[in-house]
């Protein structure tokens, strides 16, 4: 059977309990498990396929707390590590009345950047799997070697690999040396995920189609366009399909792009799609796949915190 694999960071999320303008005026947090890479593990297990998460939290009771809980959704937590160098990352996420997102976080000594590439397994990826990362763990680091490792074993393989750059700028010194990095490692990924402000910075480019154009390089097939309430296109080179999302009375928006990419890799999961068919079959049911990742990502709006918020296959099945 064919199996996800993402691999970057795991961490707390801790969002107000109340909605809240700022930061500085909250006076209470709930925690959530999150962490991009994680987020889209548990969508792809909570829709019913094998998805595992290749990590490193600190040995202390936050890292224990993710561990159970993505085990709980349904991810295989085997290649998850704990250590004492470094402790488990956390995110402070602001809330407005629209379910805009305000993140602070706290990871000088991450876990997660501490993940070596001796840690990873030989051998561990198949042609039938699909390897996901983003690039929150792609700063200089033990960390971002092994990223270029394990997706150099996905290549090796014929492994389907996915990145969503999932910009997080906060986290970087240098908004350029950011840009450069995720530019760097796009030609990697046969799947794309960008955000359209993720797509105008990394372009400079204001015409969607002009810019998107510009990154069909290396072994890119496919492109995904979200623009949050607006729905979200699908990118090949030969055509493009853009499917408008349904309302919802959004309450965090927190992991509903990582919702919306999981939907998608968790049919082309189901449906066994390789490298050599990914193509064909986006744009022969691009409209399908958009119309169901759309629904789905909006759907864990209306919940707070992402994992939790995120349907099961039997809440929102998909069929073709």
């Amino acid at each position: 059977m064919s199996k996800l694999y993402t691999i970057g960071e795991l961490l707390i999320d801790f969002t107000p309990t109340k909605q809240s303008g700022s930061l500085a005026s909250v006076e209470h947090f709930t925690k959530h498990a999150g962490g991009a890479p994680a987020n889209v593990a548990a969508v792809c297990a909570k829709l019913g396929q094998q998805a595992a998460l290749l990590s490193q939290v600190g040995q202390d009771a936050f890292g224990d707390f993710l561990i159970e809980t993505v085990k709980r959704a349904g991810v295989e937590t085997a290649y998850i590590a704990q250590t004492t160098e470094g402790e488990t990352s956390l995110a402070f996420v602001s809330l407005t009345d629209k379910g805009d997102r305000d993140f602070l976080f706290y990871r000088r000594h991450a876990a997660d950047l501490l993940y070596r590439h001796e840690q990873l397994p030989s051998n561990l990826l198949t042609a039938h799997d699909i390897l996901h990362f983003c690039s929150v763990n792609l700063v200089e680091s033990p960390m971002k070697r092994t990223h270029e490792a394990l997706i150099e074993q996905a290549h090796l393989t014929g492994c389907l690999v996915s990145f969503d750059p999932n910009i997080r700028l906060a986290l970087w010194h240098d908004a350029e040396a950011c840009r450069k990095t995720v530019v760097e490692f796009l030609p990697k990924a046969h799947i794309v995920k960008l955000s359209n402000e993720e797509l105008l910075f990394l372009t400079h480019i204001e015409d969607e189609q002009q810019a998107v154009h510009a990154l069909f390089h290396g072994k890119i097939q496919v492109i995904f366009v979200t623009h949050g309430a607006d729905g979200a296109t699908l990118y090949t080179k030969q055509q493009h399909v853009k499917v408008a999302a349904e309302f919802v009375h959004a309450i965090d928006t927190t992991g509903a792009g990582d919702a919306f990419i999981g939907a998608v890799l968790a049919i082309l999961l189901d449906k066994h799609i390789t490298v050599g068919t990914l193509q064909a079959f986006c744009e022969q049911f691009a409209s399908t796949l958009l119309t169901f990742a759309n629904r789905y990502a909006a759907t864990s709006t209306e919940k707070h915190g992402a994992i939790a918020s995120y349907p099961t296959k039997h809440e929102m099945p998909f069929t073709f």
